[in-house]
This record gives structure tokens, sequence and C-alpha cells, in this order.
């Protein structure tokens, strides 16, 4: 599938952006692993999620839906999973590969874990160093990369470790495994994350114990089913906020958006860079802060983005790329290494597509300085990653040619009807298949 987008337009109306895709893989796990019946409601029902879905049905799991965002787990316990008859094929999901080995590396059966192309050339060396340290035989590719094989039988330690950089999922991955593991587990981490793991382990009733930066649990306990809303996806709705604050006559409503502390560093960096965001109706649902999120257009300014705010938006910069495109000034980001491994290389991919359009872009090794300027039209690769293919998309509407990008079809992995829900509230789009 490719896109193909009209230049200008502007972005109004309400919508409710997809479920987030963190918490819709979490509460499959968790839900999996739980005694009883777990219920969730707003699952995203992206490629990403449903290949965790069909990775526990594959372990035995019965599980009903999704159909309509709901979703029922009928949970079977931590010990109460089954050796998948061939390896797990988890497509395009990260989230997915990292934190099943986790969970896998405590059971008393082997498993392989595979994927499409891309997710087979990124690396798992994050994961695999520190679950060795615990006791796990896990052999990758060239490396380290999938497909992971991971030996059964083996019995995990817990041990504390210190994060040699900022990542969710490898904290995560360890947290799972020290569920099986004999003691405590730890993971100091060198800036926050998301914490949605934590939120949700305690949710089903399993406590985690947090303080300076250091997230611990002992092994051994259970987990008991629990009911999860999820909230819309604020890496979802990050285009649109982008969107509705370069566009010019812009007024977007976007309505219960999930705004985890750990996650909103998009909204604090574009408000940094002069934007109109305001936050409405907060609350908290089923343990996750969540809010409508309302932006109009702003006239946009480039800025240092802060170091604290880097892990707070990891998912979001492809977007907020686009966003320092269109802002007078320079925009620098540093300390940004983790975007090196994620779906595609998004720094080089960024500045590939940016450069494309006429942007002036300078690469760093761990980040990117963008010079504000004028969008032209053009093709761009998008590297078979959907936020690079999204951020484009909504590059448009400041573009002064048409944007053609190439190979969104992974796109479905995180935001199935992204390009219906982004032609209603004005970017002019169309999709096109071979």
């Amino acid at each position: 599938m490719e896109f193909k987008v009209l230049p200008g337009g502007d972005i109004t109306g309400e919508a409710r952006v997809p479920g987030d895709k963190s918490i819709s893989h979490r509460s499959i796990m968790l839900g999996a692993l739980a005694r009883g019946t777990t219920r969730v409601s707003g699952f995203l029902e992206g490629e990403d999620a449903l290949a965790t879905v069909a990775a526990f049905r594959a372990m035995g799991v019965r599980i009903e839906g999704p159909e309509d965002g709901e979703v029922t787990i009928h949970g079977v316990g931590l010990d109460g999973l089954s050796a998948p008859a061939q390896p797990l094929d988890l497509g395009n999901s990260g989230t997915s590969i990292r934190l099943l080995s986790g969970l896998l590396a405590g059971q008393s059966f082997s498993s392989e874990l595979t994927g499409d192309e891309s997710l087979r050339g990124r690396p798992m060396g994050r994961v695999i160093d520190p679950l060795t340290l615990m006791g796990a035989e896990i052999k990758g590719a060239a490396g380290g990369r999938p497909p992971l094989h991971i030996t059964g039988g083996r019995a995990l330690k817990g041990i504390h470790y210190d994060l040699p950089m900022a990542s969710a999922q490898v904290k995560s991955c360890v947290l799972l495994a020290g569920l099986y593991a004999s003691g405590t587990t730890s993971v100091t981490e060198p800036a926050p994350t998301r914490d949605h793991t934590e939120r949700m382990l305690r949710g089903f009733g399993y406590e985690v114990k947090t303080g300076g930066g250091v997230i611990s649990l002992e092994g051994g306990g259970a987990l008991q089913a629990t009911s999860i809303d999820v909230p819309a996806d604020i890496s979802s709705a990050a285009f649109f906020l982008v969107a509705a604050s370069i566009a010019p006559g812009s007024d977007l409503l976007l309505t219960h958006v999930g705004i985890n502390p750990t996650r909103i560093g998009v909204i604090n960096i574009l408000r940094l860079m002069g934007a109109d965001i305001s936050l409405r109706n907060q609350r908290e649902v089923g343990g996750e802060p969540v809010a409508d999120i309302r932006v109009r257009h702003a006239s946009l300014r480039g800025i240092e983005i802060p170091a604290d705010q880097v892990p707070l938006a990891i998912d979001e910069f492809p977007a907020l790329f686009i966003a320092a495109a269109c802002a007078e000034g320079r925009t620098v980001l540093r300390g940004a290494e983790e975007l090196r491994v994620k779906e595609s290389d998004r720094i080089a991919s960024m500045a590939e597509g940016l450069a494309t359009l006429g942007i002036r872009n300078e690469v760093l090794e761990d980040g990117i300085i963008i010079e504000g300027g004028t969008l032209g039209g053009g093709v761009i690769r998008t590297f078979h990653d959907h936020r690079i293919a999204m951020s484009f998309a909504v590059a448009a509407l400041r573009a002064e040619g048409e944007i053609h990008i190439l190979d969104c079809d992974h796109v479905a992995t995180s935001f199935p009807g992204f390009d219906a829900l982004a032609r209603g509230l004005g970017l002019q789009i169309s999709a096109m298949t071979d």
C-alpha cells in the first residue's frame, strides 16, 4: 500500500484514535498468566497486538475476540502455558518479542520467537544479556537477532540490573522474567520510561516496589484476573497533535487519550515549541490517567529538546521531527540512541525523508539537528516503518507539493484505519494498493 497526500488543508473536528498499543500487549500477556477471566475493552486491533494474541493462543490460552475492542482472556496461571507446536511469529512487533523473551525464559518448555524481515533485523542483545545473567539460555542469529531460541527448564534467579539505556521494553522483559525467578529481581533506570508494566502488574494484584529509579518484585507470586479499559494511544494521537499544530485554521479535540506521566513527552515538547495544547476532563481509568486533548494551530519555534523529555517521547519523535521542520529556527535532539533500533533507524529514515522534501538536517550519532524551512513535495521511503509513513503524511499539510509515500502496509501494525480517520479530519490523503 502507498499513500498519496495533496498539499494543504487543516485539521478540525473530534476523534478518538485507536487504543494504546503498549497497554493492549500487556493486557493479553498478564491476562493469560492470571488466574480467572480478564475482560479488556478499547483493545487495539492492530497487527502488532494481534500477534501477541496469536502467540498466547498458540500456547494454549483461550482468548475470545477481539471484537469492537472487546477481548475476553481465560487465564491459565503463571505455570499454565503449553509448548507451542511451531515457532511463534510475532510479525513486526518489537514489544511482543522483547517482553515474551522474558516470560518464556522461565518456562518448562523450549520455544522459538521470530517475525517478519524488519523484526529479524532488529538487535535483541539488550534482552538476551540480562536474561542470560538470570540463568536463561537464549540463542539468536548473527548479532543477537531473531529468530531467538529459548531453552526451557532453566531455573532463573533474581538479579539487580542497571539498564545501560532507558528502555521500557528491556525493563519489562527483566521484570516479567522475575515473575519466574527465585528471590528479588530489580532494575535501575537511568531515566524514567513508560511504567505500564508496573501499573498493570499491580492491577493484577502483584506487588511491585518503586523508588529512587529502582523497580523491584519478588518471584513466585500469582496474578489475579481483572478488567482493563485501554485508553487511546498517545503515540497515535501524536500525529494529529502535530498536524493540528502546524496547519493554519486547525482546531481538534482528541478524546479519552492516555496521559501517563511517563508518556507525555510529546505534549511537553510541543508546548515548549509554542503549541496550543490543553487537557480537559482529566480522570483515571483502570489505574491510567486519561484526558481529552484540544489542540489548535500555533506558530512553532525550534528548541533544544530537554534530555529528561527524550525517554518520555521516544516513539513520537518521527512526528515531532515534522513539527521541527515546520518551526522557525533550529531544533536539536541528543541522547536518543534508542531511535536507531526501532522498526527502522528512525534518525536515518526521517533525515532522508526530510532532505527529500527540502529540509536541511544534520544527523548525529544520538540524534539530529533540523532547520525549520519550507517543505516541498517528493517520494518518501518508509523502510517498513509505520511511524515514518504517518509522519510524512502529516507533513503534506504544510508542503508545497504532493507527497507520495511508499510501502505503507505496516501502518496497520499500530493504527488501522489511519488514512480514513485522517481524511475525515481534513488531510487530503488517498491510499492505493498494487
